[in-house]
């Protein structure tokens, strides 16, 4: 009958200039858990309560005109009166900010990639990437409208533009946190350098690349409002147009709470993908959180 020692403890005939290595501890993979999804959401909702709650004891104190702040009744009232009308609206607005999300995307991640390998293509294309996101989306929409009429293209433009600028600049930083010594050692090794980004540059930079797309989905919504806003006669951005010509704050705070669930999807829909394509990364933040908790 054989025994194993307990770990920690050297056998008997081990040498004692030989210490025992520690075990590494295995650090879990993020699991989808109803527990653990309910533990990180109560102090948002906690705060989505408490300022609902103000809200109410605004309006119902009369402490502000109706017309200024309706209700949450009346919001709940004027969305649920017009489910249908704020239901087609809300697709069309989706779909704009899906499309133009996705082609910034794919755009983006080129022009980095394109960069990062090309030190001149940096050189001239960097400069007039921040040029054009300096300039105010609202001034030149209108000028979309006049290249491109009224039709769903230059809300997507508008999309696209807002959603660009920080997937290129993540995609850049991501790109380039690779160890240069790993990069010496793919290239001693015989490694190409399209197996090279696929096996070490690409994935070192879905962390960072991730958080970027996370932040344009959420523009991408603001980009397709503000095309809607300068010519158009549908989506969330037409809705809250014509709320507001018409003085009704109920339909436009039910129109702007739309919005904002609208990129929180969006950006809850990446943080699931991103835990999908990168459980690593995902479990080092839960872990270090874990830590920062027990602290």
């Amino acid at each position: 009958m054989s025994l194993t020692a307990p770990a920690g403890v050297r056998p008997s005939g081990a040498s004692a200039s030989e210490p025992t290595p520690p075990r590494r501890p295995r650090v879990p993979l993020p699991t989808f858990s109803v527990r653990r999804t309910a533990a990180g959401s109560w102090r948002p909702l906690l705060l989505v309560a408490v300022l609902v709650a103000g809200w109410w004891a605004l309006t119902e104190n009369e402490l502000v005109a109706p017309y200024i702040l309706p209700s949450p009744g009346d919001t709940w009232r004027a969305a649920s009166e017009n489910a249908a009308y704020l239901a087609a609206n809300t697709w069309v607005t989706t779909w704009e900010t899906v499309i133009g999300f996705v082609i910034a995307a794919l755009v983006g991640v080129f022009v980095a990639v394109m960069m990062v390998y090309s030190s001149s293509l940096e050189k001239t294309v960097y400069p007039l990437i921040l040029f054009a996101q300096v300039i105010p989306k609202i001034a030149i929409a209108p000028l979309f409208i006049v290249w491109l009429g009224f039709g769903p293209s230059p809300k997507i433009l508008v999309a696209v533009l807002m959603a660009f600028f920080p997937i290129v600049i993540s995609g850049l930083a991501g790109l380039r946190s690779v160890d240069p010594e790993i990069l010496e050692l793919t290239s001693t090794m015989g490694a190409s350098r399209f197996k090279t980004f696929m096996k070490i540059r690409f994935p070192a930079s879905l962390p960072q690349l991730m958080s970027g797309l996370k932040v344009a989905a959420t523009l991408a919504v603001t980009g397709a409002v503000v095309g809607e806003f300068v010519g158009a006669n549908e989506g969330l951005g037409y809705v809250i147009l014509q709320a507001n010509g018409n003085l009704d704050t109920a339909m436009l705070f039910a129109a702007l709470i739309i919005m904002s669930i609208l990129g929180i999807v969006l950006f809850m829909i990446i943080e699931i993908a991103e835990k999908l394509l990168i459980p690593w990364h995902a479990s080092r933040r839960v872990t270090n959180s874990s830590s920062t908790n027990a602290v």
